[in-house]
């Protein structure tokens, strides 16, 4: 059984003590329990009152219950516990609760430690005591100031700060994704092609990988290249789609037939384009087919030579500024020269099309066979290559030009596609992210075969959520183009499914 330590009413719970010294000791008007007479606000006032007026301790008496007569006497009663005492009150107030009202600092007599109270100086033997004194302040404090009001608005500003400070890291979240993309995707203004080439030569030098005197002559070169616009070939390689051939039809006994592009010539990845270049050197190779083909003749008239990268990009600004794919170029802020900007199907599209080149983009937008797989897509390349060459032959070494294939991330040129005597597909692939060292072992004439994985990919290799081809059929004219250009402005594909 708890009891109050101010009156010494017995009470049950603690919060019914808590609950009696608001209702019996708060908001009471300060009177100085020896004579009645009113003191200024606050526990310390009352004391200094309370000594100043009477300083020796009367005789002690015997402590009983205001009775209701009392109360209708007017008679002064104690403020600490509601009893009243009369003329004995003074001795009762000094011997029930002469530790509240002594000095701060007072000894008790018997060494305890006393605590003295932050807000009115009141002094007490219990810690514990003294933290509950000091919640009967604030508690007494907020009901005098209007504290339900002052809690209301404290926690709506808390809310509100809060709230700001949310915003605020989600903002600076964003801005960090947003430079992230940026830096991923070349468009931070690092610097494009001719700004990574030194740089990484650079760092060869400083890694004993490269002399000095090779890195003046490769600058050079490269500064050369880059005046006349064209790509300097040391990362290309020729004369796959050939070995190819011969292999197929010496070896292999499992492939029932086979489709090849004519005529394309590998291209990788250099040090000025290394993380971002693969729809550049993808369109390269496109290129590289279509200059060996005589339908394509008076559409690149003016491209007789494979373009460096940053030609590249260019000539895809010709193309934005034509009226190709607005939405696309603001995308880049219709800037792709002198940065590390990734292109993907539309640019290619666009590009081939400001050319005077038929395409179409093809969009297997999600998986439509098992396991994340893309059967339709090796379905619709098959039929592109086998219209038109349904012969008897194993091999056939088709007019029909590359195709470009973009995936999140990365992009490839398909050459062709195997059909196995158990009908499974397989498509060959030049992958930009595959070094000349690597095709060159292709070109073998005694090669077992094992080099093929480089090239092929089965359905089960390619399960990313979605595939994007550009595939070419024939020219365009004039009317036609024109229409394309206007067709543009909302850029669309054919699903599949």
């Amino acid at each position: 059984m708890l009891a109050c330590d101010l009156c010494g009413q017995a009470l049950a719970p603690e919060a019914a003590v808590r609950r009696h010294r608001r209702r019996a000791h708060l908001g009471r008007q300060p009177r100085c329990p020896l004579c009645g007479a009113a003191a200024a606000p606050g526990c310390d006032e009352l004391r200094r009152r309370t000594e100043a007026a009477h300083p020796q301790p009367g005789p002690p008496g015997a402590r009983r219950r205001r009775s209701p007569p009392d109360l209708a006497e007017g008679l002064p009663e104690c403020p600490f516990c509601g009893e009243a005492a009369g003329r004995e009150l003074e001795a009762h107030v000094r011997a029930r609760h002469g530790l509240l009202l002594g000095a701060p600092g007072a000894d008790t007599g018997n060494g305890e430690q006393l605590y003295e109270c932050p807000m009115c100086s009141l002094t007490c033997t219990n810690i514990q005591i003294l933290e509950e004194h000091v919640d009967l302040h604030l508690e007494e404090h907020s009901f005098s100031e209007g504290g339900n009001i002052r809690d209301l608005e404290l926690a709506q500003w808390l809310q509100t700060e809060e709230d700001k400070q949310q915003r605020s890291e989600e903002e600076k979240r964003e801005r960090e994704e947003f430079k992230k993309l940026q830096r991923q995707y070349g468009l931070d203004n690092s610097g494009g092609y001719k700004q990574q080439f030194l740089k990484n030569m650079e760092r060869e030098v400083d890694r004993g990988r490269m002399q000095p005197f090779e890195y003046h002559k490769r600058k050079a070169d490269m500064m050369e290249c880059l005046a006349f616009g064209i790509d300097d070939g040391k990362t290309k390689t020729s004369g796959v789609i050939e070995a190819l051939c011969k292999y197929y039809q010496n070896e292999n006994k499992d492939v029932r037939h086979v489709w090849l592009s004519t005529g394309v010539d590998h291209f990788h990845s250099s040090l000025g384009d290394r993380g971002w270049g693969c729809g550049y050197r993808n369109f390269q190779m496109l290129l590289s087919s279509l200059l060996q083909n005589s339908l394509y003749n008076d559409c690149l008239r003016d491209t007789t030579l494979i373009p460096s990268i940053p030609k590249i990009q260019s000539m895809i600004e010709d193309a934005w500024r034509e009226g190709f794919d607005p939405h696309g170029a603001s995308h880049f802020n219709n800037r792709l020269h002198g940065s590390k900007a990734w292109i993907g199907a539309c640019e290619i599209y666009s590009l081939l099309t400001s050319l005077g080149i038929k395409c179409q983009i093809i969009d297997f937008h999600k998986p439509t066979g098992p396991m994340g797989t893309h059967p339709r897509l090796f379905e619709w390349i098959l039929r592109y290559y086998s219209t038109d060459n349904e012969g008897g032959a194993k091999v056939a070494c088709t007019s029909k030009p590359p195709i470009y294939l973009q995936h999140q991330g990365h992009s490839r040129t398909v050459v062709g596609i195997e059909e196995k005597k158990n009908k499974t597909l397989c498509l060959l692939l030049f992958d930009p992210g595959c070094p000349s060292q690597e095709m060159q072992k292709l070109l073998k004439q005694n090669s077992d075969g094992t080099s093929l994985k480089l090239l092929r990919k089965f359905v089960g290799s390619l399960k990313e959520k979605q595939y994007q081809i550009v595939a070419i059929d024939g020219v365009l004219s004039l009317e036609e183009k024109a229409a394309r250009c206007r067709d543009s402005q909302v850029l669309t594909s054919e699903k599949i499914p």
